[in-house]
């Protein structure tokens, strides 16, 4: 179009109306990218009267021919030819335009919106062809006083506007902040005259005419740039062109603008990517047309910031929307906070998805890293056991069973953040309203039974600075909470519906964060894009809007209420002893639980005289922190009493300043509950007489003991372990574990998971989930020795976490370059290729590896390499592996000498008795029976349990060397000077580990 030959007719779209006899043209379509070519055309032969330059007035009739010529034409297919050019004026272009059959020109004429120019005589060829027709209608329409033409007295003053200063340039005589406050919120009428780039447009407001700039709230368009100029203005216009534009020629230039011309043009600054397009999108649909302003505000600058609607057909449509919907103008924070927040979030929600589809300016937009990731499918039901604070919960899983400790699950609440409860100890003070956000939550949720939809997970690495290491990183889980059965009170504050249920689309009750929100606890957090956020992010955001109109809890004038709370559990003892005689006096005493510290020990909150106490049980006791069935106690207890409100009668403080008493929550001595449950004893040094209801507590121990649970699964009158078999007694307690055998290693030692365990599945589940992607590019992943990464177990092709033991020194060159890595959950070890590698997310290396070191106790098994080895070994790999039996292992000691895990065989190592559910004897006894292992040497500091079970295993050691077998066929092999065990041979022996390596392995794999 830009290269047309004159006196060929072409199609168009009228873009502008710049006069009464001058259109802006653009092709209907194009070959090249960008922008279509443009064309101006003046009318040949006409002139209609000219607009106000600024400063300026109008020529009379100026703005009625030019509005007749707009509303005509504008935005409408015209076809058109140029008739000649004149290049004295700069080139312009003269031309015929025709909408339909009908000639514009003749139109402008018939209605006396323009006169006839008549050639000179130097002018010939200058005319338009329809010269005759256009004298003609002239001649009609000065007889008939049509428009300029008009015989009405005093028509020619009154159609000159009478324009208010500019506010465009020199500023100084516009208020703008008077045109907001008399306009705020409501729609202003105008005309688009002018569009600087995609989101600035010069408007005419009418009826005043008053000339403005207005910036689109809340987006900004790619700028157009700046170019140097010699001898005129300095505009911002792209480098180049949207077509071939012919400018009108402009008079000489005063002092004034010759300084800003030099000033503006010392630098040239070239246009962004997308600015020519995002300024010919605004102007295709607003240039020159009726808009709708609503005003939202004023910059520092006095610069009129408002959302600009146009019509599309019977549609209205914003413009700010529209532009970023499309890619081509970003979200602008400052500026949209003038809007309403609906608006706003279009905003902001438009761009995020341009952003993901990658369009327009955002084609290589890059997401910035984020520590947060998405939970999938991990939702479950549970009682909230603990409120840690307004913004996290502790919820016991009802899929786990009642009292593991695996069942609690620390939940963030998503998108939320309340004020933070402090740290005693670093003497770190609650922030406002703190307590009372954990108050309103302990109150309505403790013991309630809830629904968690888990929706992400993020890292959070501890320290200020970025640490290289994993175990310095830890993660924190976010979901959202729902209360099923919610007082009605909650019910009415909240949105609804809340939410979808886990299974179905039924709302499944109340969203405890909207509740928090709602009562001014807590702020929604502004997450950055492709940050993972609450599912209903939306509601939380509407009750923070509520609660911010209300000016509840955080967001009101007042300070929280200050609560001085006497703490006892971090004073002197003496202190302690100081309270006795009050609390003594009143008996039972109303307190909240807030922390279990033992099974029988706790930190309690008296509201009645504001301290905290430290709280232990009269005459009853847990197991110690290690021992046995001590977290057991303890996860009853948080279940049963944590955070909950209970009475107390206090007896006596003890010397470290621990109140002694007895405790009922809903009238059931807590005691009781532990002794019933075999997680406790009676001390009755305490004195029964001294012990409340202490008749009850001896009726729950005895019925305990009758039914051997927990610590008393073993009690016969004082026998309670056997080591070889029933016939010798150990009194010490000592934790068992239930286990399978996934790797047999020499030297009788071999590797274990816990049966049942939780965590297995769980891992399982989540390595199932991954989505294995083709082996990385060469150079792009080096794991080094010590790395957590994903291998390919060689015999079934399964994934599994694995360390790597050894790797090549140099950057990794091929995929066949070989490394060695330790399987961190079975214990075996093998050689597996680059090819067979992956990374690891962090969120499955974070779990330690659930394969456990064990070696057998109290006796000592040749290695493979000496004289039995191989025998030992193979026996121990068929009574285990081979055997497919569970086994229970009595931790003997647990070894730490084996440091920091490196590989196979080493990290803390459990010395236990190795016992197959349904045997008699342990697997220690039955190697010494079978000849193929002996006793270790008796010390004379072992301690009594250890000389026990070394007694328990004589006889099966004393049976085997009078048998001559195994390692006795030549007789005593024990002297004064050795406890290493037999010679070696002269030859290695029979090298078993390739036969037994993988072992568990395989049989999973066939299973």
């Amino acid at each position: 179009m830009a290269t047309g030959a004159e006196n060929q007719w072409l199609k168009g779209r009228v873009k502008a109306v710049t006069s009464g006899d001058c259109l802006v043209i653009t092709a209907l379509s194009h070959n090249r990218a960008g922008p279509p070519p443009e064309k101006t055309i003046t009318f040949s032969s006409l002139m209609a009267p000219k607009m106000a330059r600024r400063g300026g007035i109008d020529e009379p009739f100026a703005w009625e021919s030019k509005e007749f010529l707009r509303k005509l034409c504008i935005g409408k297919e015209v076809a058109f030819k140029v008739d000649y050019k004149v290049e004295a004026i700069a080139g312009r272009e003269f031309g015929s335009v025709f909408l339909g059959n009908e000639n514009l020109a003749k139109l402008v004429v018939k209605t006396g919106w323009a006169k006839v120019r008549e050639p000179g005589q130097q002018n010939q060829d200058k005319v338009s062809p329809y010269i005759k027709e256009l004298l003609q209608l002239e001649e009609l329409a000065k007889q008939e006083g049509y428009g300029r033409w008009s015989k009405v007295p005093g028509a020619a003053e009154a159609s000159i506007r009478n324009l208010p200063p500019s506010a465009i340039g020199d500023s100084a005589g516009f208020d703008a902040m008077g045109l907001l406050a008399a306009n705020k919120g409501k729609p202003m009428e105008g005309i688009v005259e002018q569009v600087r780039d995609g989101s600035t447009i010069r408007v005419y407001l009418l009826p005043e005419f008053q000339f403005v700039q207005v910036f689109v709230a809340g987006v900004q368009a790619p700028s157009m740039g700046r170019r140097t100029t010699n001898g005129s203005v300095v505009e911002t216009v792209p480098d180049e062109p949207n077509g071939d534009v012919s400018a009108e020629s402009r008079g000489p230039l005063t002092t004034a603008q010759r300084l800003a011309a030099s000033a503006a043009s010392s630098v040239e600054v070239s246009s962004d990517p997308f600015a020519t397009e995002a300024k010919y999108f605004t102007e295709h649909r607003v240039l020159s047309r009726d808009v709708r302003i609503v005003l939202e505000g004023v910059d520092k600058f006095n610069n009129l910031i408002g959302s600009v609607h146009y019509s599309d057909g019977e549609t209205v449509k914003d413009l700010g929307l529209e532009l970023v919907e499309n890619g081509l103008a970003k979200f602008v924070e400052w500026s949209a906070n003038m809007m309403e927040e609906e608006a706003k979030k279009k905003l902001k929600a438009a761009e995020l998805q341009c952003k993901k589809d990658k369009v327009k300016m955002w084609a290589n937009y890059v997401p910035p890293a984020t520590n947060s990731k998405a939970i999938h499918d991990q939702n479950f039901t549970g009682k909230v056991v603990e409120v840690v604070s307004g913004d996290c919960l502790i919820v016991a899983d009802d899929a786990v069973p009642f009292g593991s400790p695996a069942a609690e699950r620390r939940v963030c609440l998503s998108s939320i953040r309340s004020p933070k409860m402090g740290n005693p100890r670093r003497e770190e003070k609650p922030a406002p309203y703190a307590r009372e956000a954990r108050e309103f939550l302990r109150q309505r949720l403790i013991g309630k039974q809830v629904i968690v939809q888990m929706e992400y997970s993020r890292k959070v690495t501890q320290g200020d600075g970025p640490t290289t290491s994993g175990a310095a990183d830890r993660f924190m889980d976010f979901g959202s909470v729902f209360l099923p059965s919610a007082a009605k009170a909650d019910s009415d504050e909240v949105t609804a519906p809340p939410a979808a249920a886990i299974a179905g689309s039924q709302p499944v009750g109340v969203n405890i964060a909207e509740l928090v929100l709602v009562r001014g606890f807590g702020n929604v957090v502004r997450h950055r894009d492709f940050e993972e956020r609450s599912n209903h992010y939306d509601a939380l955001l509407a009750a923070e809007a509520r609660a911010l109109a209300g000016k509840k809890g955080i967001h009101s004038a007042k300070e929280s209420p200050a609560m001085h709370i006497t703490d006892l559990t971090v004073s002197a003892a003496k202190k302690a002893k100081d309270f006795l005689p009050s609390l003594q006096r009143i008996r039972r005493i109303p307190a909240v639980v807030e922390y279990v510290l033992s099974g029988h020990r706790f930190k309690l909150y008296i509201p009645k005289i504001t301290c905290s106490i430290a709280f232990s049980f009269s005459g009853v006791r847990c197991p110690g922190r290690g021992e046995p069935y001590s977290e057991e106690a303890i996860s009853v207890m948080r279940r049963r009493i944590m955070q909950r409100d209970v009475e107390i009668e206090v007896e006596t403080v003890d010397r470290t300043g621990t109140f002694l008493g007895s405790m009922w929550e809903s009238r059931t001595n807590v005691a009781t509950v532990l002794l019933e449950a075999g997680l406790a004893k009676m001390q009755t040094s305490f004195g029964a007489d001294r012990i409340a209801e202490a008749h009850l507590l001896e009726q729950a121990e005895r019925s305990a003991k009758n039914q051997k649970l927990k610590i008393w699964e073993n009690y016969v009158e004082g026998e309670e372990v056997s080591n070889g078999n029933t016939n010798t007694v150990e009194t010490r307690q000592k934790e068992t574990l239930k286990v399978v055998v996934t790797e047999v290693l020499g030297g009788g030692r071999f590797y274990v998971q816990s049966a049942g365990d939780q965590k297995i599945a769980s891992i399982q589940n989540q390595l199932a989930s991954l989505s294995i992607k083709d082996a990385p590019i060469i150079g792009s992943f080096n794991p080094k020795r010590g790395d957590i990464v994903l291998a390919q177990f060689s015999l079934d092709n399964s994934w599994n976490r694995a360390m790597i033991v050894t790797a090549p020194r140099a950057a990794v060159q091929s995929p066949d370059e070989k490394f060695e890595v330790f399987y961190i959950d079975y214990g075996n070890q093998e050689t597996v290729p680059y090819s067979a590698i992956r990374p690891i997310d962090p969120s499955v290396s974070a779990a330690p590896g659930l394969a456990q070191l064990c070696r057998l106790a109290y006796i000592k098994v040749p290695s493979l390499e000496d004289d039995f080895g191989p025998e030992a070994g193979e026996y121990l790999h068929t009574v285990t592996l081979g055997s497919g039996k569970e086994f229970k292992a009595v931790i003997e000691e647990r070894d730490t000498s084996g440091g920091k895990v490196k590989g196979q065989g080493t990290g803390t190592e459990f010395v236990v008795t190795l016992i197959a559910v349904d045997d008699e004897i342990s697997v220690n006894a039955a190697m010494l029976q079978e000849g193929i292992a002996r006793m270790e040497k008796r010390q004379k500091w072992g301690h009594k349990g250890k000389q026990a079970a070394l007694d328990a295993l004589e006889k099966f050691q004393e049976e085997a060397r009078k048998s001559r077998i195994g390692i006795w066929q030549y007789g005593d092999i024990e002297s004064d000077d050795e406890d290493t065990g037999p010679a070696r041979k002269p030859a290695g022996g029979l090298e078993i580990r390739g036969s037994l390596n993988h072992a568990y392995k395989q049989k999973k794999s066939r299973d």
